[in-house]
Order: C-alpha cells, then structure tokens, then sequence
C-alpha cells in the first residue's frame, strides 16, 4: 500500500498546494465559475490569470506582465494556479523574491501539477519546473535555505498499483536550476525513525530475504520494499548498495528485473543502468 499512502499524500499532503481550495486565484478545468484575476507584484509587474476564451487544447491561462503590459512569462494548462505561499520565496539564496504558478499538464488529474519557478531578476526568465506528477515537497533548512524534496515513482512492471515503488529526490536550486543534492541527506534517509526506512525494514526481515531466493517472484508489498531501497540507494548513488538489494529478487526472473529496473533510471544514472543491463 505505499503508493497508495504516496497517491493520498499527493492529493492532501500539507505541503502541496495544488488544490488550494476556495478563494484563491486559479483556474481549473472543467469548473463553471472560472473568471480572470489580476493582481499586482512588485516592480511594476503584475500577473493575469484565468479561462482561455477560445480554448483548443488547454483551458486555462496565466501570464505574468512588465509595467508596460508586456508579456513576459505565460504557462498554458488544464488548470493553472497562483501559488500565493511559495510566491516571494527566494529559491536560489539570491536575495530576490521568486513568481511560482502551478500548472495542470494532465486533464485535470489531482496528482499532477507542476511547479513553475520565474525570477523577475535581473530580468524575468523561468528557473525551473518541478513536480509533473511527483510529490513535491518545499522546506527550509538549518541555514534558512530552500530545500526541494520530490517522491519520485520507479519501475512499476513487479508490483501492484497500490505499491508501486518510490524513493526521495532531494533538489537545491542554483544557476537558474535544479542541483540533485539527494546524497547530502542519505544519513537522514537510511536512519531509524525515517518513514520509509523503517517501513522497508519491517518488511525486509532476514527471514523474509530468505525465503525469496526459492520463489519464482516476490509478493507486492515484498517487491515494492525491494525496489525502492535499492532506488534510494540509487539516488543516493551509493551503486553497490543497490546492486546489492537487487540481488535479493528472486533467480528465476532477477535479470530482467534488472534490466527495467536499469531502463527506469538510464536518463540520470547512465552508467549504473549499463552496469545492469550488460549484466544481462
């Protein structure tokens, strides 16, 4: 059931802000009261937000404008939202206030809003884009730094909807993007009292570990523990330590177990994926 909890928390976790809830300034596929909003910044900018008139393939609309009513950043979606909380955060430690919307590239589903990151400084230019589907969630740190934090899905061929695997990103940002400093927070990953960690261990007992090498493939719960340690360690690149865990799986179908699990992380992990997959 853990990515059902990771679904629930997507939807209603206090940390995302895709459904904001009445009275904020959003626009949102499929609802009849939809109307423009306005409203000022700093600097002379201003946004413009709400119903696409002659929509064709996405309903809602957002812009941000110079004083002199100029467009200079527009995100489209099924619905776009304001973020009025993470607005006026500074992001990049750059001293400067940030424009954040949320956009709905997904036909109104409740899980996949993107965050967009615009600075207005020195001139406006997007930052980054964040989310699209994955939990995200913003902190700060001891330092007073912002600090992204992103449940991200793995491979999803070996277990059932509900427990489909995930490990934590970790993401700073810096130059206009986002730096991956996952590894900078492992001891707080893999330490007791962690959800997570302690979840997969519970599952993951000596005896439970043993009784796979004979069974033509795990249970989903057993699989979705598995598979998302070794993703964490993954993330956290500690490579061998992941190797390690995907050894576990059972003989008889571990190699192409592998393989996808390889396929999955190849875009940020290239070596690491050839590790797996010429493992075949």
């Amino acid at each position: 059931m853990r990515y059902l909890a990771f679904l629930l928390l997507l939807a209603f976790g206090p940390t995302l802000h895709a459904e904001l809830g009445e009275g904020d300034i959003a626009c949102r596929s499929g609802q009849e009261d939809n109307r423009p909003y306005k409203k000022k910044l700093w600097d002379g900018y201003e946004i413009s937000l709400g119903p696409v008139a002659h929509p064709l393939e996405y309903g809602c609309t957002a812009a941000i404008y110079n004083s002199a009513g100029k467009v200079v950043y527009r995100t489209n979606g099924f619905g776009v939202i304001f973020d009025e909380d993470l607005t006026g955060e500074d992001f990049d430690g750059g001293g400067r206030a940030k424009v954040v919307f949320q956009t709905d590239e997904a036909g109104g589903a409740h899980c996949c809003w993107t965050y967009n990151v615009v600075s207005l400084f020195p001139k406006p230019h997007h930052l980054f884009d964040v989310g699209a589907g994955a939990g995200v969630r913003f902190e700060k740190d001891g330092q007073g730094k912002m600090v992204i934090w992103q449940n991200t899905p793995g491979p999803y061929e070996y277990t059932d909807g509900s427990d489909r695997p995930y490990a934590e990103r970790v993401f700073r940002a810096s130059d206009d993007k986002l730096v991956d400093s996952t590894p900078e927070f492992c001891g707080k990953l893999f330490a007791p009292g962690n959800r997570d960690y302690d979840s997969e261990n519970r599952v993951l007992t000596p005896e439970k570990l043993k009784q796979l090498s004979g069974a033509p493939k795990p249970d989903s719960e057993t699989a979705s523990a598995l598979l998302s340690r070794a993703l964490q360690h993954t993330f956290c690149r500690q490579f061998d330590e992941a190797l390690n865990d995907l050894n576990q799986w059972p003989e008889a179908t571990r190699e192409d177990m592998k393989s996808d699990f390889g396929e999955s992380i190849k875009n940020d992990y290239p070596e690491f994926a050839a590790r797996l997959q010429g493992a075949k």
